[in-house]
């Protein structure tokens, strides 16, 4: 790995074997590091009842297993975009690809919480370097607008086939070879994307301007990970102990005022890592809010439903990853659907339509109960996957044409750091009400309708969009 690291030129012309713009070469490359970041995020939910036994740990374990990835990979994304923009998006995936696949080798063979959940921080930081390393890599390999989006639809793909194969393929490793090759996996998977990625032409680096500081943002990369580091322990050990508890109340005030430090430094500072005037934009914050809540639902709703299977219907690993088929198994090609859709109708049609089949799904499954069949519950979980695969290649590419191409790095970081800040609040929020439910299935319930509502919620904020008509009139 390190030989094909070195390989990866920093600066300069491309070498002779490399491949020209739009090549499927460079849309494979990005499209596999999309695909181990998504396989990560869900292939663990599945293994989580195998690791709290072998490990011996509870719930709030659990949760932090989950949470260690998403913590850093949102609360590095942000400078993780920065870097890509500054050093080139296919020298910053390249690094990204091989700390995942060593952070990945340590999950698999950690023998206790700590190290498997440090190991699983080591995985989301390299995460936050790929992820929006990955879209950058496609918006420079795809000048032309019409091809981008199809490229990013495709792109799209890699994570949809990961969200399908991942329960799944958790559900049997762990029944057949045991939890620990579900981080094993990712190895082959990553030494092929490095492969690719020595063939595809070192992408430029932004020279410091105005917009692009040769800087970056120590106080606001410190703080960024410090509120979502206070703000995730305060909602687990609140769930687990209690929100009285002293050093619950002194965690989420810690979290508070490193929020408030955050936003000061990023108005106030001379190199912001978020640079504020992107949310002028209607579109961006609209994205955000739409991103935080989808991943909130979808995330936290196959953690809640990985446990209820196994814990409340004592269905094996296996059962329970082949329950995940029907919600997964027609992503993909709704997420090809939806590019089309947004072409004919534009982007906010089906960010709309997505949205409220997801709410329609979360609603349906506050009937489960104790004797529901397994099959009906797998049914009932279909809409909330069509509905996020719906909205989010119609989404990423409104967020695209709305920013300058040099700037493409840092706004799919905002994007996407929004998308994991989601996840990573719902298990911990939705695990705080398991926690301090009378019941399981009361606590399920309650985590269900609040993303109802959330969906609800930002699919009306969506409408504030102007349309595509609109858009093209104001062009005009």
């Amino acid at each position: 790995m390190k030989s094909l690291l070195k390989s990866l030129p920093v600066s300069g012309p491309a070498a002779p074997e490399t491949v020209r713009d739009g090549s499927p070469v460079v849309l494979g490359a990005a499209l596999l590091g999309f695909f181990l970041i998504s396989l990560d995020a869900l292939i663990v939910t599945v293994a989580l009842p195998d690791i709290g036994r072998s490990l011996g740990v509870g719930m709030s374990g659990l949760q932090w297993v989950v949470d260690g990835y998403t913590l850093l990979f949102a609360a590095l994304m942000l400078s993780a975009g920065a870097l890509s923009d500054r050093i080139g998006a296919r020298q910053a995936y390249g690094g990204g690809v091989v700390l995942f696949v060593l952070a990945s080798a340590a999950c698999g063979l950690a023998t206790g919480l700590g190290v498997l959940v440090a190991a699983r921080l080591v995985q989301g930081a390299a995460a936050a370097v790929m992820m929006p390393a990955s879209l950058a890599l496609v918006r420079q390999g795809f000048p032309d607008q019409a091809k981008r989006a199809r490229a990013i639809a495709v792109w799209t793909v890699g994570g949809a086939v990961a969200v399908a194969a991942g329960p799944v393929l958790g559900g049997a490793l762990t029944a057949s070879v045991g939890w620990r090759w579900i981080f094993f996996v990712n190895l082959p998977a990553g030494l092929l994307a490095l492969v690719l990625l020595a063939r595809v032409r070192a992408s430029p680096r932004v020279r410091a301007s105005p917009r692009l500081p040769a800087r970056l943002d120590p106080v606001g990369q410190v703080t960024a990970v410090l509120t979502m580091g206070a703000l995730t322990y305060g909602v687990i050990e609140g769930g687990d102990k209690g929100f009285g508890r002293p050093v619950v109340v002194l965690s989420l005030l810690v979290a508070a005022v490193a929020a408030a430090t955050f936003l000061a430094a990023q108005a106030r500072g001379a190199h912001p890592m978020l640079p504020l005037p992107l949310f002028r934009s209607r579109v961006v914050a609209v994205s955000l809010v739409v991103g935080f809540m989808l991943n909130a639902a979808y995330y936290g709703g196959v953690f809640i439903f990985s446990l209820y299977l196994q814990q409340e219907r004592g269905e094996s690993a296996m059962r329970a990853g082949l329950m995940f088929i029907p919600m997964t198994a027609l992503v993909a090609v709704v997420n090809l659907a939806s590019a089309r859709m947004a072409g004919l109708l534009g982007p906010r049609v089906p960010m709309v339509a997505g949205q409220l089949t997801g709410a329609a799904g979360l609603v349906a499954l506050l009937t489960v109960g104790p004797h529901t069949s397994v099959w009906v519950v797998a049914a009932l979980m279909v809409p909330v996957g069509l509905g996020g695969a719906l909205t989010v290649p119609a989404l990423t590419a409104m967020l695209l044409d709305a920013v300058p191409a040099d700037r493409a790095g840092t706004a799919s970081a905002v994007l996407n750091t929004g998308r994991q800040v989601g996840g990573a609040i719902a298990v911990a929020v939705f695990g705080a009400l398991l926690a301090g439910a009378d019941t399981f299935l009361a606590g399920m319930r309650w985590s269900m309708l609040v993303a109802a509502v959330g969906l609800v919620l930002t699919a009306g904020a969506t409408l504030t969009l102007p349309s595509r008509d609109a858009r093209r009139d104001a062009e005009v």
